[in-house]
């Protein structure tokens, strides 16, 4: 008995059938790799970015997303450089689809329930994704980002319903546009945090506010202040007392 067609679980019915001790036997998904590429370098490495946002409410099999992921996968390889991409694959199939199984060869009828204990077995799983999510994407250099694009369009070609390519005007993977983000890197106020960065408030430390160079000035001179200024605050004190006690007296 061969799979059925993707177009039998292309929509969603009832809630989400997710894997646990009551739900055994689920076959493990196709798809086990979700980043490829260099996706261990900072996002200054990789400023561009471009997605594939689904523009349906439906589900996606594990299948189409693994080949997918070979597709995009082989085309950056090609024509990008293996060096030059990071892809990765945003849903995860956790809903498990199910089969009633029946035989439709000859003498099958004493075998077939028909319609009775119709919940089916787990036969395989998929993601379910809505309108604007993002199913897959890529951060490349800026003068390879129209590759990327080509590299998603393609891809389309492996999921059923519609998707559209967008190219991101955000750096990398991180939520900043890129002017933002070079305002706040100047600042000392982003923090590398693998692929992307913890931005820090302005509570704390003066620098977040003014810089790392500014206030470094401010701390060398406070410094000077106190070791060269000590004499002279003693000083003002001393004239100041006796200037009280001559007017107290006079």
């Amino acid at each position: 008995m061969g799979r059925r067609p993707a177009r039998c679980y292309r929509y969603a019915h009832g809630k989400p059938y997710p894997k646990s001790k009551y739900c055994r036997g689920v076959p493990d998904p196709k798809i086990r790799i979700f980043d490829c590429g260099k996706k261990k370098l900072p996002c200054d490495e990789f400023p561009a970015a471009a997605h594939m946002v689904c523009d349906e409410n439906q589900q996606v099999t594990s299948e189409c997303l693994e080949a997918a992921r070979i597709a995009t996968n082989k085309f950056m390889v090609t024509n990008a450089g293996r060096d030059f991409f990071h892809i990765r694959m945003r849903p995860h199939p956790y809903h498990v689809l199910r089969i009633n199984k029946t035989l439709s060869c000859a003498g099958a009828d004493r075998l077939s329930t028909g319609m009775r204990g119709a919940f089916g077995k787990p036969y395989g799983t998929a993601a379910r994704v809505k309108i604007g999510q993002v199913l897959i994407s890529i951060r490349t250099k800026d003068e390879k980002v129209q590759i990327a694009a080509e590299a998603l369009r393609r891809a389309k070609f492996k999921f059923a319903g519609r998707q559209k390519v967008h190219i991101s005007s955000k750096m990398g993977f991180t939520r900043f546009q890129k002017e933002d983000y070079n305002k706040w890197k100047a600042q000392g106020r982003l923090i590398h945090d693998g692929i992307g960065v913890q931005w820090l408030s302005s509570r704390g430390p003066l620098h977040r506010l003014i810089g790392r160079a500014a206030a470094k000035e401010l701390a060398e001179e406070e410094d000077e202040r106190r070791n060269h200024g000590d004499e002279f605050v003693r000083r003002e004190h001393s004239t100041r007392g006796q200037k009280e006690d001559y007017n107290k007296w006079k």
